[in-house]
This record gives C-alpha cells, sequence and structure tokens, in this order.
C-alpha cells in the first residue's frame, strides 16, 4: 500500500470513529429501559431520513398498560424498492441498571476512560446501532445509485417479553409481502476480539412450568397427606439424566436446566399441597418442540400413572432453532471481518436467543455481529472505543460485499 493510500485509509478509519463514538454517546445518554425507546428512535429516524430512507414507526401494545403488555415503538426504515433487502436489526431497549452506586460511573452518563466506553447498553446493543447507522451513512453517501434496498428493524422491546416488537414487525411485513433477504443482527457476538465468532444460528427455547398437585397435611401424620415434592423427585431425576439428541456439526446437544423449584409454606411440620418447578429446554435441530413436550410427558406419565399426585405442564415456545449456513451473508461478513481486523471469524450458535429467532422463519439468512460479549448486563458495561470505528468499517464492508459485487 502507497504512503498516500494508507493515510486516507486512516484517514476513514479515524472518521468511523468519531461519527459512530459521538452517535453512541448520544443513544447512551438515553435510560431506554425495556419497553421505553426514550426517543433513541426518533434519533436514529432523522439521520436516515437524510441519508434517504423512508421511515416508518410501529406501535403495538396498549398504551395505557404497564409490564409485558406495554405499548412498544418500533421503527422501520427502508431505503430503496428492489431485491436484495439487506436489514439491520437491533434494539434500543436496555436491561434496568440495578443500584446505581454500584457502578464506577454514572450507567446513564456515557463515560470514556482506561480505552472504554462506560455505560449500560454499551456492549447490548447501543453502540451497535450506531455503528450500522453510520455505516449505512457513508455507504450511501458512496453509492447514492446502489442495488437492492438496505432497511432497519429497531424495537425497544427485545431485552423484555418480546412480544410487541421485532415478531409484530416481522408479521406486518410478511402480510404485505416485503421480505428481508439478509439480515445483521448487531447483538455483541464477539469474545476475545471484535469479529472472533459470528453467530451464524440460535438454538430453541422452550419453557416449562411444572405443578404437581398433592394433600397439604402434617407431617406426622404423611398417610393421610399426599407429598407432591416426593411425588416429583424420581421423574426430575430422569428428566435432568435424559440425554435428548447428540447435536450435530452446527450444534451442541439439547440441553435442559431447572431454575426453580417452589413449594412448601415455609413451616418445617406442614406438607404442602403444590410443587413448582421451572425448566428450560435450549434444543438443537435434532430434535424439534413436539418430540421434547412428548418424551416429558412420556416420562411424567409413568412415574405418575399410580400416584396419588397429578400434574400439569404449562410450555412456553420462545423461539425455534435457526441455521444460516455457510453462503453469500456468512462470506460477506468473513471478508469484511478479515480486512478490517485481519481476523479469521469462527462461527457459532452459542449463547441465548436474540431477535434473529423472529427474522430467519421467513426465510430470511440470518447472522449476529458486534462488539465484545464480556459485561452485557452487567454493572459497569463497557466496550472498547477502538473496536466502534472497526465494527462501522466491518458493516460498510459487507454492505460492498453484498450489493456491489
Amino acid at each position: 500500500m502507497s504512503d498516500s493510500n494508507h493515510q486516507t485509509t486512516n484517514n476513514q478509519s479515524a472518521s468511523h470513529q468519531q461519527e459512530t463514538l459521538e452517535l453512541s454517546i448520544e443513544l447512551l445518554e438515553r435510560p431506554s429501559v425495556t419497553p421505553d425507546d426514550d426517543g433513541c428512535q426518533d434519533i436514529l429516524s432523522e439521520r436516515l431520513e437524510q441519508a434517504g430512507f423512508n421511515c416508518e414507526f410501529m406501535y403495538y401494545g396498549d398504551r395505557q398498560a404497564k409490564g409485558e403488555h406495554a405499548e412498544v415503538k418500533n421503527l422501520w426504515a427502508r431505503r430503496g424498492t428492489t431485491d436484495p433487502v439487506i436489514c439491520f436489526a437491533g434494539h434500543t431497549d436496555v436491561v434496568p441498571t440495578g443500584d446505581a452506586k454500584n457502578w464506577t460511573y454514572p450507567p446513564f452518563t456515557p463515560t470514556i476512560a482506561d480505552g472504554y466506553l462506560w455505560a449500560r447498553g454499551a456492549a447490548d446493543m447501543k453502540t451497535g446501532i450506531a455503528a450500522f447507522t453510520v455505516a449505512a451513512e457513508r455507504f450511501v453517501a458512496n453509492h447514492p445509485e446502489h442495488n437492492g434496498s438496505i432497511a432497519f428493524l429497531i424495537t425497544s422491546d427485545e431485552e423484555g417479553p418480546s412480544i410487541n416488537g421485532t415478531v409484530k414487525v416481522i408479521e406486518t411485513l410478511e402480510a404485505r409481502q416485503e421480505k428481508i433477504t439478509y439480515c445483521l443482527v448487531g447483538e455483541p457476538s464477539s469474545t476475545d476480539t471484535l469479529g472472533d465468532i459470528i453467530k451464524n444460528g440460535r438454538r430453541g427455547s422452550l419453557g416449562a412450568v411444572l405443578t404437581v398437585t398433592g394433600k397439604q397435611g402434617h407431617v406426622a401424620y404423611p398417610h393421610l397427606a399426599c407429598n407432591p415434592i416426593h411425588a416429583a423427585m424420581s421423574a426430575l431425576t430422569e428428566l435432568t439424566s435424559t440425554a435428548w439428541d447428540n447435536g450435530n456439526d452446527y450444534f451442541p446437544a439439547t440441553s435442559l436446566q431447572i431454575s426453580n423449584i417452589n413449594g412448601g409454606t415455609g413451616a418445617t411440620n406442614v406438607i404442602p399441597e403444590t410443587l413448582e418447578v421451572v425448566f428450560n429446554f435450549r434444543f438443537s435441530t435434532e430434535t424439534t418442540e413436539d418430540e421434547l413436550k412428548a418424551k416429558t410427558h412420556a416420562i411424567f406419565d409413568r412415574y405418575f400413572a399410580n400416584s396419588k399426585a397429578s400434574y400439569d405442564i404449562h410450555w412456553k415456545l420462545s423461539g425455534q432453532p435457526f441455521l444460516t449456513p455457510e453462503g453469500k451473508l456468512v462470506s460477506a461478513c468473513q471478508k469484511a471481518i478479515k480486512k478490517v481486523t485481519d481476523t479469521d471469524t469462527t462461527l457459532s450458535t452459542s449463547g441465548g436467543t436474540s431477535d434473529g429467532r423472529f427474522i430467519a422463519p421467513t426465510g430470511a439468512q440470518v447472522v449476529e455481529l458486534g462488539v465484545r460479549n464480556a459485561t452485557i448486563h452487567q454493572v459497569d458495561e463497557k466496550v472498547e472505543v477502538d473496536d466502534l470505528g472497526k465494527l462501522a468499517q466491518i458493516y460498510e464492508g459487507i454492505l460492498e460485499n453484498l450489493l456491489l459485487d
């Protein structure tokens, strides 16, 4: 590379860095705890409209309600009318901070110190949204007549119940036959260095609440009662020791974890009437929701066939497993990462769920690529300042790889 080209590259990198940092700080100053967007999407829409995007706010839920039924603000922005549609997806909502006194710096006063940007949402995932925006602005400025379309799907309901956010936007888009071809979710996917990991799939999540009902009584007279805890123990033992599948080349084996067990009145001399057990499956593409339910019920049916106790299971599917195999989107990401960071990225399906689970079933290719996830949801959440400009460059490179090749 000549000295002049090297200088141009450095200048571009510094420009990406400053623009992304400034927008990140502007977003991080907003205490947008789920489901409150607190004006973040207005900031984004104003910038995107100037870049030629058609911006549409979509509201779902009850404006008067609290909790999971509260109204959620979503932004759908699109530039272009033809395929392919490359969508940047993310969320402006953040998890609660806990006691702000435990933070080194106030959680909604973004602070640069020791090479990091500190704030709630710094890693998860307002810096990713800022990098999206800067990348799109710069790409459009350089290629105003680009092929295809660029879109943004931004919600404020990802960290909460996720019922009035991305899932509803996708339902609306599907109803009007507006399809996403490639989707880049800006979740913090990186582990040790920026771009070392991208998520090209996620396991499914199937939750369950088991209620076992017996008969309350005095512990000194167990023959006059039926202890639901005792009745469930053998079945729970088998449940936790069962091998559900062996996974495959892309997914680890399906796992089950019990997260809560509640029973009893608090007294030491009372046999409880009911027991509640909360558990969750994270499942691979080697098994299905229906198979997991059937195997679970078979276990409990066997142990409760001759029991005085009874059981009931309430199921909740949070998302099906999805996978984007190696192909055009994965390759575009790998090439862009390699160019900016000289990193050979690794594909992974580990971790929790993301809103990608609502987008993938439409047929879109979906990957997750963002900053390091070392401090997400923690006190003193932070992200390396030097990574911000690089991430914007990576996103811009992905646009170039998909829309200019």
